[in-house]
C-alpha cells in the first residue's frame, strides 16, 4: 500500500512518521491549551507552533509532488496542511502558482507591493507597522495575510473567489469560537503559537536568497535585466542551517534549511536532502549561513528590512551576513 501512495520507496517510513509528528503535536498542543497549569500551557504553545511549522514545510513538500505519487494527492495533502497553518484563504493550486515563480524567474514574486502601500500609507499607519515589527510582531506577515482575504472583494477580476473567502472563514471562526467556549485562555495562547511559527518562518525565509523582489501584476513578466541563470540562483541562494555540528537539530525546520539543496533539485524530499548537500558542496560553506550567526542581524535589521529596497549583501568573513538585511513578506503561504 504505501509504496503505491508514496513518490519514492523509502518515503513511507519517514513522511508517516514526520506526519504523524505533526498531527499528535497538533492535537496535543491544542489539548495542552487549556491545561490549569502554566507550564502546561507553554509546553503547548511550543507544540503548537512546531505542529503548525511542520504543516507549513510539508505544503511545501506537497507543492513539489515531492511526497505522493500522484498530483491529485499531492494536492489533497497541501490542502490539508493550508487548512492547519491558516493559509487556506488561498487555494493550494494558487498557492503553489506562486512559489513556482519563485524557482522559474529566480526572484521574489509577489502581486502586492507591501512597500509601496506602507509608503503611501498614512504616517499613523506606517508608523504602526514598523513599531509593531520593533516589538517582533510580524506586521508585515499579517497585512500580507489579511491582503489575501480582501483581494476579492477589491478586485472585480477575484470576485469568484468572494464566496469561498467567507466559507473558509466562517469554518475558522467556529474553531476559535468552540475553542474560546471551552477555554478563552486558550484561544490568546493559540494566538501567541501562531505568532512564533509566522515568527519562525520569516526568520528561515529571511536569509535563504539574496533574489531581486518584484511587485507585478498575476502573471506579469520580471524584467529581463540580468542573465537569472543556474549560476545566479545558486550564488544567490544561501543554506541557512539550524546546525552544523549536529545535523539532525535541521529536522526542527523539516531540512527546509538546506536551501541550496532543494533549489539544486527541488524534487528532491526532505529526508534526503542532508545527504544531497553533502555530495554537491562537501566542506564548502561559501553558501552556508549558520542560523546562530543571523540571529544578531535579524534583531539589528528588524525595521530597517521592512522598507529596504534590497536584502542587503553577503560578504566574506568570519561576520559575512552582518550586512543581510533579509528579505520580508516572501512567505509561501501567502498567494500574492
Amino acid at each position: 500500500m504505501a509504496s503505491t501512495l508514496f513518490r519514492y520507496d523509502d518515503g513511507a517510513v519517514p513522511n508517516i512518521l514526520a506526519l504523524g509528528h505533526m498531527a499528535a503535536g497538533y492535537l496535543a498542543g491544542v489539548g495542552l491549551l487549556v491545561a490549569q497549569a502554566w507550564w502546561l500551557n507553554a509546553l503547548g504553545v511550543l507544540l503548537l507552533a512546531h505542529a503548525l511549522t511542520y504543516s507549513a514545510y510539508f505544503l511545501h513538500e506537497f507543492a513539489h509532488g515531492a511526497i505522493f505519487k500522484s498530483n491529485a494527492a499531492n494536492q489533497r495533502g497541501g490542502t490539508v496542511m493550508s487548512w492547519i497553518n491558516g493559509s487556506c484563504y488561498a487555494p493550494f493550486a494558487d498557492l503553489r502558482r506562486k512559489h513556482m515563480r519563485h524557482h522559474i524567474d529566480r526572484a521574489d514574486v509577489i502581486t502586492f507591493d507591501y512597500k509601496r502601500f506602507l509608503r503611501e500609507a498614512p504616517a499613523w499607519v506606517r508608523a504602526l507597522v514598523l513599531a509593531l515589527e520593533w516589538a517582533y510582531i510580524p506586521a508585515v506577515e499579517f497585512i500580507m495575510r489579511a491582503y489575501v482575504m480582501l483581494l476579492p472583494f477589491i478586485a472585480p477580476e477575484r470576485a469568484a473567489g468572494r464566496r469561498r473567502i467567507l466559507a473558509v472563514l466562517a469554518v475558522r471562526l467556529a474553531f476559535f469560537a468552540a475553542l474560546a467556549w471551552v477555554s478563552p485562555k486558550a484561544v490568546l495562547l493559540y494566538f501567541v503559537a501562531y505568532l512564533l511559527f509566522v515568527t519562525v518562518l520569516r526568520f528561515a525565509d529571511a536569509y535563504q536568497h539574496t533574489y531581486d523582489a518584484f511587485a507585478v501584476l498575476t502573471g506579469g513578466s520580471i524584467p529581463n535585466d540580468k542573465v537569472r541563470d543556474h549560476d545566479y540562483e545558486q550564488h544567490n541562494t544561501y543554506s541557512n542551517l539550524v546546525s552544523l555540528g549536529h545535523p539532525w537539530l535541521n529536522l526542527l525546520l523539516l531540512n527546509f534549511s538546506y536551501h541550496n539543496a532543494h533549489h539544486e533539485k527541488p524534487t528532491v524530499p526532505w529526508y534526503r536532502l542532508p545527504t544531497l548537500h553533502r555530495e554537491l558542496y562537501a566542506d564548502d560553506g561559501t553558501q552556508v549561513l549558520p542560523m546562530a550567526g543571523l540571529l544578531r542581524g535579524f534583531h539589528r535589521h528588524r525595521v530597517q528590512r521592512v522598507l529596504s529596497d534590497d536584502y542587503g549583501v553577503v560578504t566574506t568573513g568570519a561576520d559575512k551576513a552582518q550586512d543581510f538585511y533579509g528579505a520580508v513578506g516572501v512567505s509561501f503561504l501567502t498567494a500574492v
